[in-house]
């Protein structure tokens, strides 16, 4: 079982918290990680910053150009993962365009990674028909690659995804990009079950989730929550990460009710 996968454990709900990348500094980062393991956070996500981040939302986009600006690169975003396992246990998953891990090289990017303490790839805009060869490489350094279902997958798409997604499976909560919202859509609950009904792997619930009650609301029929834009909000506000401590604390609370 990979260290993603041992997360996921009865009676617990992951919170899976996620970070840019040398946003808005390579310390905040590392800074910002260590309260998110401290305050229960289950898995550790590493936005490597890209220049078209077509699936994320204004936070996102600025924190990625932010990062970008101050040079943070790939090679940046393998230092602060490896400096992070050092400090932390926390399982590590990077998010990243497929654009900069081809540049680096599939397999190349692989090995680094794995070699810098993380255990898994979040690739948006990699659909499963395509990802054979980073899927290989993946595989060959232990990493697990996690696939993304929305609400308009078809049947056919559910079903290859519950077959090739590793760790756990990523359901995009929305038709739309990242960002902290209001509500979470009516049909959510209904979304999760048809995924349910093709697959016993983890399902995580991610876009949107910004607060202890949707969190506790995704909780009933998923197996973890993911948060983003909301605690880059938080790390913006706030550089002392007093109130990214008290939102964390407060989504973890949510989760053990």
């Amino acid at each position: 079982m990979s260290r993603v996968a041992s997360v996921f454990q009865p009676g617990r709900k992951a919170l899976i918290a996620y970070l840019t990348a040398g946003y808005p500094s390579r310390e905040a980062t590392v800074e910002a990680a260590a309260v998110l393991a401290a305050g229960g956070c289950d898995i550790i996500e590493l936005g490597i910053p890209f220049s078209d981040p077509l699936a994320d939302g204004a936070t996102i986009q600025k924190a990625s150009y932010q990062a970008l600006q101050g040079g943070i690169t790939p090679q940046d975003c393998l230092e602060i993962a490896r400096r992070l396992r050092r400090e932390i246990a926390t399982p590590l998953v990077f998010m990243s365009y497929y654009n900069p891990i081809l540049s680096f090289g599939t397999e190349a990017f692989c090995r680094a990674a794995a070699r810098a303490g993380v255990d898994g790839l979040i690739i948006p805009d990699l659909p499963p028909e395509e990802g054979e060869e980073l899927g290989a490489s993946a595989r060959k350094h232990g990493l697990d690659l996690i696939y993304l279902l929305t609400p308009t997958s078809t049947e056919a798409r559910i079903a290859l995804v519950a077959e090739k997604s590793q760790g756990f499976i990523y359901l995009v909560s929305l038709t739309g990009v990242t960002g902290a919202r209001q509500t979470l859509p009516a049909e959510l609950e209904d979304f999760v079950r048809r995924v349910r009904g093709k697959t016993a792997k983890p399902l995580c619930v991610g876009f949107g989730v910004s607060n202890p009650e949707q969190a506790a609301r995704v909780a009933q029929v998923a197996d973890g929550v993911i948060v983003g834009s909301r605690l880059l909000e938080l790390i913006t506000e706030d550089s002392s990460l007093a109130a990214l401590k008290s939102a964390v604390s407060g989504l973890r609370q949510a989760l053990n009710k």
